[in-house]
């Protein structure tokens, strides 16, 4: 995808929609944290979204990992913001952007070997393929736009019902 091709299909509405769904959801979860969205959203879509933490590549701080019965965001032990990783890799999940399926047998490999095996994986398909730079943007887009509005529930002294007059105004 070119550039310019990547900035015409990029679209702010769309992101603004997810969070505003994302926000819907967490009201009726009385989630106003970042952990609790998660689990929030894990709720709402009947599929199990774990988070773990592990050793992964350099230069990674989050990976989704999508099992048939369950999602799996793994954030890197030593995260200058874990919160905005955890929100990016929420991101993905929300948009449902592909990512590397894990089979069964990468269970029986170690932590260490797994994030190796999958970074030069995706190193592999950027050379190849190109970067998905609209899922990156999205997801990116997606977690500080996410991020603002769960900043400014919990400096309004949030809960439900800050979240319930926040939908109200639009």
């Amino acid at each position: 995808m070119t550039e310019s091709r990547a900035q015409s299909t990029r679209s702010y509405r769309r992101v603004a929609a997810a969070v505003d769904a994302v926000c819907a959801v967490a009201a009726d979860f009385d989630a106003t944290d970042l952990d609790e969205v998660v689990l929030a959203i894990s709720a709402e879509r009947r599929r199990p979204i774990e988070i773990a933490s592990a050793q992964l590549g350099p230069g990674v701080c989050g990976q989704r990992r999508s099992y048939p019965e369950k999602d799996v965001i793994v954030l890197a032990s030593a995260l200058p913001s874990r919160d905005h990783t955890l929100a990016h890799e929420l991101g993905h999940i929300i948009f449902d952007h592909p990512g590397e399926t894990a089979t069964e047998v990468t269970l029986e490999a170690s932590d260490d070997l797994i994030a190796y095996m999958l970074s030069q994986r995706s190193h592999q398909q950027v050379v190849d393929d190109g970067e998905d730079e609209q899922a990156e943007w999205e997801a990116e887009t997606f977690a500080n736009m996410l991020m603002t509005r769960l900043r400014v529930f919990h400096n309004r002294g949030a809960g439900v019902s800050v979240l319930r007059f926040d939908e109200a105004l639009g």
